[in-house]
């Protein structure tokens, strides 16, 4: 059953402090940070959020991003070495975090697009994901009742592979002289 994740409401004030004052460091970008803050900040925090989305299922993570550059991802779970869980003094003001996901093979330039930010109870959302990755980690039992007819068939062809070569051994035997 797919698990998922919610997130904060609080993202979309964060996101309109945090981009628009990185907008304002510059002079040229006051003119356009006052412009973020009094409404286009608003309108695009409100936008991101309603496609804010991540669902964790039996085995992987997919999760989706962005407004006018959308990035849907799915993550394999067997390719996920961590997630990390990150706090600051300003994602604790607005009771959010984020979880950084790494992956193997992953490239330099890639590492920005595995963050999420703002997922409710993030602890525990980490920790399902990581439950998830070890159980397929873990060798799973065939026993006789959890096969399904394709594995049946096969064992019942090795079986059947299993006597005829019994049958050309005892045979060889016979007629080879003995020592």
């Amino acid at each position: 059953m797919p698990l998922h994740a919610e997130f904060n409401p609080l993202i979309k004030p964060y996101l309109v402090i945090t981009i628009g004052f990185s907008i304002a460091m510059t002079i040229i970008g006051l003119p356009v940070a006052l412009i973020w803050f009094l409404g286009v900040g608003q309108w695009w925090a409100r936008h991101y959020f309603e496609k804010l989305e991540c669902v964790l299922s039996e085995n992987s993570l997919r999760y989706r991003k962005g407004i006018i550059f959308q990035v849907e991802k799915t993550i394999p779970l067997e390719n996920i070495q961590d997630v990390t869980f990150i706090e600051g003094p300003l994602l604790k003001r607005f009771h959010l975090s984020i979880l950084k996901f790494e992956t193997a093979g992953q490239s330099a330039g890639q590492a920005h697009d595995m963050k999420l930010i703002g997922i409710i109870d993030a602890h525990h959302y980490r920790s399902q994901i990581l439950a998830a990755r070890q159980a397929l980690k873990r060798p799973r039992a065939t026993a006789p009742a959890a096969m399904d007819a394709a594995d049946r068939a096969q064992a019942e062809a090795l079986r059947a592979i299993q006597k005829s070569l019994e049958e050309i051994s005892a045979l060889l035997k016979e007629r080879l002289p003995k020592q």
